[in-house]
């Protein structure tokens, strides 16, 4: 069964595992503290960055976009539209969705990396500017939760759950349609809350 390397906490990590479950993909979920560098990550990714999959094969693959596609080709194609267009759209809510948590992400490190006297809080201030400028973009368009589920879909319920984890009471001003899209998703996919980014 392939292995998938990630850290709870982590939004990209959530995404992969909710789109497996959602997709009956099965793999096996180890965590791991890219910290601390451990051998098998190394082996899976040789940036030790999280998620990895290692598949059965000794073939491995990384980072998040590329396993979303890699567990679609084999699940039959259901994460993503056949259509060129619907696709497009999938993949660029995804791609929304994920550089939020990358500016979000930025601000956990400058905080969490550098001493007090040494943080920039210019770097914090523009990066969260650009997330909630992200998250007004995301709001701006139509949020469905359909019975099944996609890739972009998938990745900002993983975000939510992130924002939810880490930036609480920072965020949902003038935002309640992320708060009641999150809802949503869990009332109808409880199978899946569970796997939301977690402390």
């Amino acid at each position: 069964m392939p292995k998938l390397f990630y850290s709870p906490a982590s939004p990209y990590s959530a995404k992969v595992r909710m789109a497996a479950h959602h997709a009956g993909y099965a793999v096996e979920s180890v965590i791991v503290s890219t910290a601390d560098d451990p051998a098998e990550l190394i082996a899976a990714n040789p940036l030790g960055k999280i998620p990895a999959l290692a598949l059965d094969d000794g073939s491995s693959v990384f980072d998040s976009p590329v396993i979303m596609q890699a567990i679609n080709g084999a699940t039959g194609g259901g994460l993503y539209p056949k259509n060129a267009a619907k696709r497009l759209a999938v993949l660029q809510r995804e791609a929304l969705a994920d550089g939020i948590c990358d500016c979000l992400l930025a601000c956990i490190y400058e905080v969490r990396l550098r001493p007090e006297d040494k943080r920039m809080q210019s770097v914090i201030d523009r990066q969260f500017a650009k997330a909630m400028r992200g998250l007004d973009a995301l709001c701006a368009g139509r949020l469905p939760v359909p019975a099944k589920l996609d890739g972009g879909v998938i990745a900002v319920r993983a975000l939510i759950g992130y924002l939810e984890l880490r930036f609480a009471g920072k965020w949902e001003k003038g935002r309640l349609k992320l708060k009641r899209f999150a809802k949503a998703f869990d009332e109808k996919h409880p199978d899946l809350a569970g796997l939301v980014p977690r402390g």
